[in-house]
């Protein structure tokens, strides 16, 4: 954990400047220096004016800003105002610390602003230190008032005067956002109704309590990526471990709760998405490449042939078999993959590494809806607190049983709770369709964001409804049929095709043996911290990214058993506690059932209130300012 490092290096610091000659100069006693903690109270009062700011080097993140601030302010009242100065102030202070213990230059007063010649000598140090609190937009906001006001003699320069504000600003803000709350906007429909996509809200993380940042030296105020540049915005030279502060409760089932994506250890910058990044779970990618690359290599130049030949059967049959080109191109594929996907299965393994060496190697990421190669960013690693930062309904709790029958969620064998704009999909028939107004102001149904649509101009309708809607339109409907729109899973006791099984792959966890869907889902415990399994080959796949990902052990499956961390064993022991995530608008969510368990060094904070909300297609929301979530 290099956070000890720099710890230590803070504590040090006094004693490698060599203070306790400085502090004497500066009116104080030398062995005021000398005393650890103390040293700094009186550095921060003498050179900075704010004793109290000594405080801000216990956290991590801002503690580095803050030694710098100090290192800046101090050197300055020894003369030391230059570009170069300033840069070593910030960076490595110690060659002018040395200079001025042995120098034993004056300890000056203040800067006078009426001075030309100060003004002068500061000016490019000021440039500097501004530069480095907001690159380029701070300069132009100095610029711009510096063109429009007069500076009053005497009195700070426009570029020292921002950079004041913005160093306390950022610092302020850092420490806010990171221990107290977080800005958060809503950017996919997943929780809809209950929250919708340009919400803008608070996340509350003294509600379970803050992480410490295990990245902390990062650029303030953007999450993982510099915006327009889309380069890193952290860097790892100071690393953590897992730590939480203490909150006001634990995480309980049926809250809203911001966490960093499981699945967001390993992103593809995609230049089509807005920063470079793509929005999906690189392992699912992973999959839908190895598939492609199958597919485009064995299943896909027998097509021709085996639509033709299905063709001419089919028009043999019945002559006037409707579309017969295209119901022959879709049996011809479903042939090809029962007859050759039990290879593919076989070697799953080699056709997945071809796909992360095509990803990482290649730099070539496939785009299904264009069916075109594309060149992309490449491929990268997360720490925990930089992965993407999602927000569903936590359903399940560690200890629980949860299964998923036909779209409705058992939590420990009894029916989940249904929240107010929860939402599942219906298909509709024998059903009219008012005007699109009539839907919205009455139904509070919008086509615009996938409420409802029609996939046969109109016969029927999939709508995505809470349970107050569907009960409203039976009511105005009574002659249209509703039935919840369910996905296809094979029953106990099936041997699945070897389609059925690569079809397995999109659903945690994420193995072929495992049929789960959108609809159904079989249960399981959801673990806990000191829980111990019985682990085997029947039920590793829900545990295989627990043990390797999250808690960081090697995980080996042998013919003669598991492994971890070379030691064969038939149990094993959680450390952490996991949480089960699911989006309110459950047909369009990528939620636990796609990535599987959200560990505790993931959860952020829980939503607390929408402060703002502006529609992508009506403007403002004026009725969801300010409103609590829940």
């Amino acid at each position: 954990m290099s956070f000890i490092y720099f710890y230590l290096l803070i504590l040090a610091h006094p004693y490698l400047a060599m203070w306790n000659k400085s502090f004497e100069q500066a009116g104080r006693k030398s062995w005021e220096a000398l005393v650890p903690g103390y040293n700094y109270f009186v550095a921060f009062k003498v050179f900075c004016h704010k004793p109290f700011w000594s405080l801000l080097l216990l956290f991590p993140g801002v503690h580095l800003v803050m030694w710098s601030v100090l290192n800046v302010s101090y050197i300055r009242r020894f003369g030391y105002y230059s570009f170069t100065d300033t840069l070593q102030g910030i960076l490595f202070p110690y060659l002018i610390f040395a200079k001025i213990a042995s120098s034993k230059k004056d300890f000056l007063p203040e800067t006078n602003w009426a001075n030309a010649k100060e003004t002068e000598d500061r000016k490019w140090g000021d440039h500097v230190a501004l530069f480095l609190a907001l690159p380029v937009i701070g300069h132009a906001i100095a610029l711009a008032l510096n063109a429009v006001t007069r500076e009053k003699p005497g009195t700070k320069s426009k570029v020292k005067e921002w950079g004041d504000s913005i160093w306390f600003a950022l610092v302020a803000a850092l420490i806010i956002r990171t221990y107290v709350f977080e800005p958060f906007q809503i950017p996919t429909g997943s929780m809809e109704k209950t929250l919708l996509v340009g919400d803008f809200l608070f996340v509350n993380k003294l509600a379970y309590g803050p992480k410490v940042p295990v990245t902390p030296l990062s650029y303030p105020l953007v999450h993982n990526t510099v915006p327009w540049v889309n380069v890193r915005s952290y860097t790892t030279l100071e690393k953590g471990t897992y730590t939480r502060l203490p909150g006001f409760t634990g995480v309980h089932r049926n809250d809203v709760v911001v966490f960093n994506y499981p699945s967001g250890d390993t992103a593809v910058y995609d230049p089509r998405m807005p920063n470079g990044l793509m929005g999906h779970d690189y392992h699912g990618i992973v999959n839908n490449e190895a598939l492609r690359l199958w597919k485009d290599e064995k299943v896909n130049p027998m097509m021709p042939q085996a639509s033709r030949y299905v063709y001419d059967s089919l028009i043999k049959a019945d002559p006037k078999t409707e579309n017969p080109e295209r119901v022959a191109q879709m049996m011809a594929y479903e042939y090809l993959m029962n007859a050759h996907g039990g290879q593919y299965i076989k070697d799953l393994d080699i056709w997945k590494n071809k796909a992360r060496k095509m990803l990482a190697e290649d730099k070539i990421a496939f785009d299904n809806s264009e069916g075109v190669l594309i060149q992309h960013y490449g491929v990268i690693y997360r720490p925990v607190d930089k992965r993407e930062n999602y927000i569903k309904r936590c359903v399940g709790v560690p200890g629980d049983r949860l299964r998923v029958e036909k779209s409705i969620l058992y939590v420990n064998g009894k029916k989940a709770k249904v929240h107010q704009f929860q939402n599942l999909r219906y298909v509709v028939e024998n059903f009219t369709m008012p005007s699109l107004l009539t839907m919205r102001e009455t139904y509070g149904l919008e086509e615009e964001r996938g409420d409802y649509y029609s996939e046969d101009g109109g016969l029927t309708y999939k709508m995505n409804l809470t349970r107050s809607q569907l009960i409203t339109l039976k009511k105005r409907f009574p002659d249209a049929k509703f039935s919840v729109d369910l996905e296809p899973q094979y029953a106990k006791g099936h041997v699945p095709t070897p389609y059925e099984m690569i079809n397995n792959l999109n659903m945690f966890p994420k193995d072929i043996h495992w049929n789960n869907t959108t609809t159904d889902f079989h249960e399981f415990q959801i673990p806990r911290k000191g829980q111990t399994i019985k682990i085997s080959a029947e039920n590793i796949a829900w545990y295989r990214r627990i043990i390797t990902a999250y808690e960081g052990h090697k995980l080996q499956e042998k013919k003669d058993g598991i492994y971890i961390d070379g030691k064969k064993t038939k149990t094993y022991t959680f450390g952490m506690n996991y949480y089960w995530m699911m989006g309110d608008n459950r047909y369009n969510s990528a939620d636990s059932r796609v990535w599987g368990f959200v560990p505790e060094d993931h959860i952020v904070g829980k939503a607390s209130m929408v402060w703002f909300s502006k529609s992508p297609y009506l403007g403002i929301r004026w009725e969801r300012l300010f409103k609590f979530i829940r």
